[in-house]
Formats: structure tokens, C-alpha cells, sequence
């Protein structure tokens, strides 16, 4: 296939998602198959197109040696096009901002997960919004048992949703990326309140909820936070590198001569800036607030933030500058702020999943800590772990919000069997026994939910975290570095939490008898909702066998075991990190570690240990009907604190909210703008009320008396003359006459005495 074909193929992956948008708004909202159908069409366009280009970089890495590709060492990015989009400064001069997309090994593996896992989504949708049922009638809230009424909005929201993020994923500068990342603000605003006219009436005891709206500003808001300062940094990039490429900017040179021109430290500013991004859109301490709440919006949409899209994005973005980030890691603290802050997150986010009882908020605390043990990674410098948590992760959490829909599905028909729509459908407190209501559900989730666990050896999630403990050891181990140890405990008391409330998780909603009505009478979702899951479930599994050490349990390396995955990504920016060490601006090359049994040690022992716990407390004796949580009495004032999520959203509202808001309403709004700002205005209208009120007696004083008495005195000199006017000819004859006589009279005077001859000197 010719390079420029692969570069159209390139540019065209985000056309057909973000085209379908269109369509459907424009022509197709009022037809709902047409539009599902359409919407179908562009993402298996993309994944088509995707899988397509992805490989051939797959084929290039095979036909080369699979642990030294020399040709993706020395041309990672493979395809590469640009285009002049903007003029800036000097137009003589032909100074452009360009738009381009590239390559390279990282952005293959993204193009296999996302398009995938989309169209998974895609499919989950269709039957998540009852297409075929009975048309709901009540636009903005759930229609339990009837089709969505605004099925074909949804779909268009998420077509462009899924279009920004392959924009984001191919975009070869931080421009281009900007605008899928933003593109995804807007969508995820727009799906997260998709439900916009929902409302809760909470009782004691009930789950909190917000509703949709406020979830969605939240959401909005926050994520705006982050993204204000990472456009300073992107500013800040661009007056450092004179460009947005990132091959260009993050080459060995370019960034050896910005440490020289600027410093280390301004480096370690720029990529903080930037990360702060990160924080914001993978909901990191301390914007890490709006996620949970997010859940409000259709289980579609929390699969497609969660794992696809969005929360990834952020992630991404910090894999993909990792080389910018390894020097501020050599050079300054940075590391130790982004270390701190993933490792922080993962623990306290594990804590709040453990005393939830919302099936999708366990799952999204889930996620939160996920996250963070790839931010934390990226921090201590584990390119290749965090990147292949980030793709496994996908595919195992994708799985399971699907899967939590799915019991959500179930519950919410038994609710419309036994006509009880008061009790909470995501409440796992209300379920139970449906391992044989939902059996594909059941065997889906436990899928999922080992994979989330790190059951060993068998899963994708063990093998991507046991790279992260295996970084983090070697961190320690031959570096020294206490973070290294710090990263270590504070995810393996994570990792160990994850899977105790994982089991507890699957415990509660699968296990025993039903303990309401609801479950009693839940039944398997449609196969429109089974297949993905289905689908999903083979990637959250094997997706991890492609990234097993080179050396595990010690053998030599490449004897058994080849870490396909790690030469594949690694080759992204092995050559430039290689450089940059010989540079000394970073502590290590992209290599395989030497083998420790520490970090398997450790993985096993947590995963098993927290599985093992969470079934001996809810699995062997699943709960019965107003059962409290066994967690209740150990924990005491603890589970309350965990259950209140460490009440950060109290917290913000003391410390934040309402100092703004008192602040908005009372200092800007009734001291500056009523007070300062009206009173200077009202004072403006007064000073100019009374200058108009004396040019008014101005006016009247000379321009109206005045005029009226020389109007007057006019009058009195026309009544005397009209006294002349008396209509008599033989008057008008004889006063003639005599004006007559008077001038010819006057004419011969003036002959008689020469002023004839002076009159016509005066015309000549």
C-alpha cells in the first residue's frame, strides 16, 4: 500500500464518526433506524480503517526482529501528513499553524482499542434504549420498557464523541489534540445530562444522587478547570519549541537545546502545566469530583468515558509527551508531584469503592484508581507499564460499566413487573441471586471483575499492574529512589482494596437469593446488550498475554517469553529516550528489566488476598433481605467517612462553592455592580440630567423667549404697513408717480454734477 494512500486512510478514520453527527442532526433525527443505522456505518468505517492501518504497522514490526525492530527504532512514525491551516505573524514570510496526523507504534495500539471498543458500545446501545419496544413519550428522563424517545440525538452525540477521540488519537500536535479534547468536553457535558429533565426524590438511606443537569455542569466545570491551565501550557510549548509537532518538539535535539535555552526547570513547569490536563480529564486528586457523578448520564456513555474515550484521552496525553516528562522527572520534582498524585488517588479512590453500594459508582471510583496507577507509573518514569494498563484497562472496565447496565437493565424490568418504581434499580443492596436470572451478565462480569482484581496469570489486568510493581521495585531496588517504595505500598494496598470490593461487588449482585422483588423477577438482557460483553470479554483476558516479561520467573530472556508489546510501543520513542540518556537528561533507556521475584510476589498476594477476603466476607454467606454490610460494624465511623467519599464534595462546597458564591452574590454583585458600578452610572445620569435640565432653560430663555419678542416686533411692523395696503388704484397710481418723479429727479442731479462719468468709471 503506497504511503500516500496510507496518509488518505489516516485522515480519513475521524471523517465517518464525526460526519454521521451531521447527517443525523440535519437529515435523519426524525427516522430512528436510519439514524442507529447510520451511526453503525461510521464506526465500523472507522474500525475498518483503523484495524487497517494499525496492521500494517503490526506487519512491519513482524517482518522485522520482533525484539529489536530496527525499522520502527529508526522510523517510528510511519505515516505522516500535514497540512497549512492558519497564517501567523508575518504572512511574507509563510508562517503557518499546521494540522496534521501521524503514526507511530503508540497510536496503532490506540487504534485497535478505541474503535473497538466504540463500536462494542455502539452495538450495547441499541438494545440498552429498547429499540423496537413501545415509543416513550417523556423527553429527558428514562422510559423503562419503551424506546428512548431521543434515540436519534443520542446516537449523533455519540458519533461525534467517538469521531474527537480518533481525532485526538491520530492528531500529530497538541493543536489538533486540543480540539478532540475539547470536542469531548462538549459531548460528555451533553451525554452526561442526556437524561436533562430527571429529578430524585431521596428518602433515608437511598443512594445519593444528583440529578443529570447538575452532573453535567459539574463535570463541565471542572474539567474546564484544567483545561484553562493546560492551554497555558500548550502556549508555553509552542514559545519554547516553536512548534505543536510532537516529533518535532520532543526529539532528543529540540529538547536539549530547550533545557539549555530555558532550563530544566521551566521544562518541569511546562509538562506540569500540561498534566494538569491530565488531572482534570482522568479525574485525578484533586478534580477527580466530577466522575462519580457522571454516572448519571445512560450506561452507554459511562462504558464510552470510562474506557474508550474521555478519562483515556487524558492518560494519552501523558504517554505521548513521556518524553518531555522524563527530563522533568531527571531534572526537578515533577515526578514526584505526578507520582504522588496517582498513587494518592488510586489509594483513596479504592477506599470510597470499598463502602459504596451503587453498582455503576463502585465501578467509577474504580476507574478514578485505575487511572491513577497509570498516572502514577508515568511518574516514576514506566512508559510501556502505563501504556499497557491504559489499553487493558479499556477493554476489562468497558466490559463491566456495560455488564453493571445490563443488571440495571434486568433490575429495572423486574421493577416494571412488580410496578415498583420507587426502589433503586443500581442499588446492589437490592439485588442478589442473579447468577441464574442473568448467566451471560454473571459470566461476563466475573470476567471483567477478575481482570480488574489482577486474578493472576489469566488475566490482562495482572499482567499490565505487575509492570507497575515491577517499575516501581526497580525504582527502589537499583535507583534508590524512595518514591519507587512509596509508589510500591500505596498501590499494592490499592490493588488489594480492588479486589476486595470487587468480590464484594460480584458477591452482592450475582450470589445468594434475590432480596427484593426486582431481582426475583430480572431476566438476561437482550442479545443486541449480551454480545458486546461477550466480545469484550476475550480482550480483557488475553489482551495482557502479549505483554509477559521477557525473563518472567527468571527464565532468559527470549527463551520463553517475549514482551511483544513493550518493543512494539517502546520503539514510539526508544531512539529519543536513548539519546536523551546519552545526553544525561533522563535516568534510563527504554530496556527490560532485570527479573525480581518481589513484584509477582507482591501481585499475587494482593489480588488472592483481597479476593479471598471479599468472598469469605459476602461470597460464602451471601446477605439476606435487610441484612446490614458486614463492613458496618469493623469500620465503624470509618465506613461512614469512606461512604461519604472522604466528604470531598462537602469540603469543596465549604471551602469552595459557597465562598464563590457568596462572593459572586454579595461582593461582585450587590458592593461592585450595584454598589460601585451602578452608582457611578446613576452619578453619570445625574450630572447629565442636570445639564440637560439647564440646556433646556438655556433654550427656552434664548431660543424661545428671545424669538417670540422678534417675532413679535415683526408683527407690530407689518400692522403699520399693511396700513398702506388700501386696494385703491387711484393711490397705488399716484404714490407711483411720485417714486417716479423722485428718482428722475434724482437721476439729473447726479447728471448735473459729473457723477455720471463716475458711475461708469465704476462698471469699467
Amino acid at each position: 500500500m503506497s504511503q500516500e494512500t496510507l496518509q488518505t486512510l489516516t485522515w480519513l478514520i475521524p471523517v465517518g464518526p464525526l460526519l454521521v453527527f451531521f447527517l443525523i442532526v440535519l437529515f435523519t433525527k426524525n427516522n430512528r433506524t436510519l439514524s442507529w443505522g447510520l451511526a453503525w456505518a461510521g464506526v465500523i468505517g472507522a474500525l475498518v480503517l483503523s484495524w487497517t492501518i494499525a496492521f500494517h504497522m503490526i506487519g512491519i514490526y513482524l517482518n522485522d526482529d520482533i525484539t529489536h525492530p530496527h525499522e520502527l527504532l529508526e522510523h517510528p512514525v510511519q505515516i505522516s501528513s500535514t497540512v497549512d491551516w492558519l497564517p501567523i505573524g508575518d504572512f511574507a514570510e509563510g508562517t503557518w499553524l499546521e494540522l496534521g496526523v501521524s503514526v507511530d507504534p503508540l497510536t496503532a495500539v490506540m487504534l485497535l482499542m478505541v474503535p473497538f471498543a466504540v463500536f462494542m458500545i455502539f452495538i450495547y446501545s441499541v438494545g440498552y434504549h429498547n429499540y423496537g419496544n413501545p415509543r416513550g413519550t417523556v423527553r429527558g428522563v428514562p422510559n423503562h420498557g419503551k424506546e428512548e424517545p431521543m434515540f436519534s440525538r443520542f446516537f449523533a452525540l455519540m458519533s461525534l464523541f467517538a469521531g474527537a477521540m480518533l481525532l485526538l488519537v491520530v492528531s500529530d500536535n497538541l493543536l489538533l489534540l486540543f480540539i478532540g479534547w475539547e470536542i469531548m468536553g462538549f459531548c460528555s457535558y451533553s451525554l452526561i445530562g442526556f437524561w436533562y429533565a430527571r429529578d430524585y426524590h431521596l428518602e433515608p438511606g437511598d443512594i445519593p444522587h444528583i440529578s443529570p443537569r447538575r452532573a453535567a455542569i459539574k463535570a463541565f466545570m471542572t474539567t474546564r478547570v484544567a483545561d484553562v491551565v493546560m492551554l497555558l501550557g500548550i502556549v508555553f510549548f509552542y514559545r519554547t519549541f516553536g512548534t505543536l509537532n510532537f516529533s518535532e518538539a520532543l526529539s532528543a535535539h529540540s529538547l536539549e537545546h530547550a533545557a539549555m535555552e530555558i532550563g530544566v526547570g521551566l521544562l518541569g513547569v511546562m509538562a506540569l502545566l500540561i498534566f494538569t490536563g491530565t488531572v482534570g480529564k482522568s479525574a485525578q486528586f484533586p478534580l477527580h469530583v466530577w466522575l462519580p457523578d457522571a454516572m448519571e448520564g445512560p450506561t452507554p456513555v459511562s462504558a464510552t468515558i470510562h474506557a474508550a474515550a474521555m478519562v483515556s484521552a487524558g492518560v494519552y496525553l501523558i504517554v505521548r509527551i513521556f518524553p518531555l516528562i522524563s527530563v522533568a522527572i531527571e531534572g526537578t520534582g515533577a515526578g514526584w508531584v505526578i507520582a504522588g498524585i496517582g498513587a494518592f488517588t488510586a489509594f483513596m479512590a479504592a477506599t470510597i469503592a470499598v463502602a459504596q453500594n451503587d453498582v455503576k459508582g463502585v465501578l467509577a471510583y474504580s476507574t478514578i484508581s485505575q487511572l491513577g496507577f497509570m498516572v502514577a507509573a508515568i511518574g516514576i518514569g514506566a512508559y510501556i507499564a502505563a501504556a499497557f494498563h491504559l489499553i487493558t484497562h479499556a477493554f476489562f472496565k468497558a466490559l463491566l460499566f456495560l455488564a453493571s447496565g445490563s443488571v440495571i437493565h434486568g433490575m429495572e424490568h423486574g421493577a416494571e413487573h412488580v410496578h415498583d418504581h420507587h426502589t433503586d434499580p443500581q442499588d446492589m443492596r437490592y439485588m442478589g441471586g442473579l447468577r441464574k436470572k442473568m448467566p451471560i451478565t454473571f459470566w461476563t462480569f466475573l470476567i471483567g471483575g477478575m481482570s480488574l482484581s489482577g486474578l493472576p496469570f489469566i488475566t490482562a489486568g495482572f499482567w499490565s499492574k505487575d509492570e507497575i510493581f515491577a517499575d516501581a521495585w526497580f525504582v527502589w531496588d537499583n535507583d534508590g529512589k524512595i518514591i519507587g517504595l512509596i509508589v510500591l505500598i500505596m498501590l499494592a494496598l490499592a490493588a488489594f482494596l480492588t479486589a476486595f470490593y470487587t468480590m464484594r461487588q460480584i458477591s452482592l449482585t450475582f450470589l445468594g437469593k434475590p432480596r427484593t422483588p426486582l431481582a426475583e423477577h430480572a431476566h438476561e438482557s437482550n442479545g443486541f446488550m449480551t454480545l458486546p460483553l461477550v466480545l469484550l470479554s476475550i480482550p480483557a483476558i488475553a489482551a495482557g498475554w502479549f505483554g509477559i516479561p521477557d525473563n518472567f520467573l527468571g527464565t532468559e530472556k527470549y527463551s520463553t517469553f517475549v514482551n511483544t508489546f513493550k518493543h512494539f510501543i517502546g520503539a514510539t520513542i526508544d531512539e529519543q529516550i536513548a539519546e536523551l540518556y546519552d545526553l544525561h537528561l533522563v535516568a534510563h533507556k527504554i530496556e527490560a528489566l532485570p527479573w525480581s521475584w518481589v513484584p509477582l510476589i507482591v501481585s499475587i498476594v494482593v489480588a488472592s488476598a483481597g479476593l479471598v477476603v471479599g468472598y469469605l466476607m459476602y461470597g460464602r454467606k451471601p446477605l439476606t433481605k435487610d441484612q446490614p454490610d458486614p463492613l458496618i460494624r469493623p469500620l465503624g465511623p470509618l465506613h461512614r467517612f469512606l461512604q461519604n467519599k472522604w466528604y470531598w464534595d462537602e469540603l469543596y462546597q465549604a471551602a469552595l462553592i459557597r465562598p464563590a458564591v457568596y462572593f459572586s452574590e454579595v461582593i461582585v454583585f450587590e458592593v461592585m455592580d450595584k454598589g460601585v458600578i451602578d452608582g457611578i452610572l446613576h452619578l453619570v445620569a445625574r450630572v447629565f440630567y442636570a445639564i440637560g435640565r439647564g440646556a433646556k432653560a438655556t433654550e427656552e430663555a434664548v431660543f424661545g423667549r428671545a424669538v417670540d419678542w422678534v417675532k413679535d416686533q415683526f408683527l407690530a411692523v407689518t400692522r403699520e404697513v399693511r396700513q398702506l395696503q388700501t386696494g385703491k388704484v387711484q393711490e397705488y397710481v399716484l404714490v407711483s408717480g411720485l417714486i417716479a418723479a423722485a428718482l428722475a429727479f434724482m437721476i439729473i442731479f447726479l447728471i448735473n454734477f459729473g457723477w455720471s462719468d463716475q458711475i461708469m468709471s465704476w462698471f469699467q
